[in-house]
């Protein structure tokens, strides 16, 4: 689970505005990082400016999933991350740097603004925060929780059903034996009758 990109966009009406964003393309050669940046800075862009106010959308392309989240004010925000990336967890990261977002810079700066002009310095963070999503949002961290409790219990399980099963098999060898040992006690006592006699 990765993510490689979250940004802030301002959609106005011919195209979206880049406001901000954050990148982590370590995952990619050194020579194709910048690339793989436009490229991303591009199909930001291109899905806030195709989404509809008040909307929110997962946009697969190829092995990455592209969240995006455009709120009534025209604020957008796009996360893009690799398809294993839980999507409540991504529009979760969305909806609070928008909600910061909002708070920290005045609406007036957002059709004019751009990375260069924006005073907003917390996208690395929540970028590099969420890139473990149990860790950040506590809804996954109690799902795995329970995942892996359940896992836990299911092994458990099978052990007892093992367990169980070699129960059986003793109980069934002990009956078997039980019918010898008796066979066995009668036999002994005819031979033990026998020989007290004389």
């Amino acid at each position: 689970m990765k993510l490689y990109s979250l940004s802030v966009l301002y959609k106005s009406e011919p195209k979206a505005v880049l406001l901000k964003a954050a990148y982590d393309v370590s995952s990619f050669s050194f020579f194709q990082r910048s690339s793989v940046q436009e490229f991303m800075t591009f199909t930001s862009q291109l899905i806030v400016e195709r989404s509809a106010k008040g909307s929110r959308a997962s946009v697969k392309e190829q092995e990455y999933l592209c969240h995006v989240y455009v709120r009534s004010d025209s604020l957008a925000g796009v996360v893009i991350a690799d398809s294993e990336y839980p999507s409540r967890v991504a529009f979760t990261l969305l909806e609070k740097v928008l909600d910061e977002f909002s708070k920290q810079v005045d609406r007036i700066d957002w059709p004019v603004g751009s990375p260069a002009t924006i005073e907003y310095t917390a996208l690395d963070g929540h970028l590099s925060r969420y890139q473990n999503p149990r860790e950040a949002d506590p809804m996954s961290k109690v799902q795995a929780e329970l995942d892996e409790t359940k896992i836990i219990l299911h092994n458990t399980m099978e052990s007892l059903l093992e367990r169980g099963e070699k129960l059986d098999d003793l109980v069934s060898k002990s009956e078997v034996l039980g019918t010898q040992s008796k066979a066995f006690y009668k036999t002994a006592r005819k031979q033990n009758s026998c020989c007290a006699i004389m």
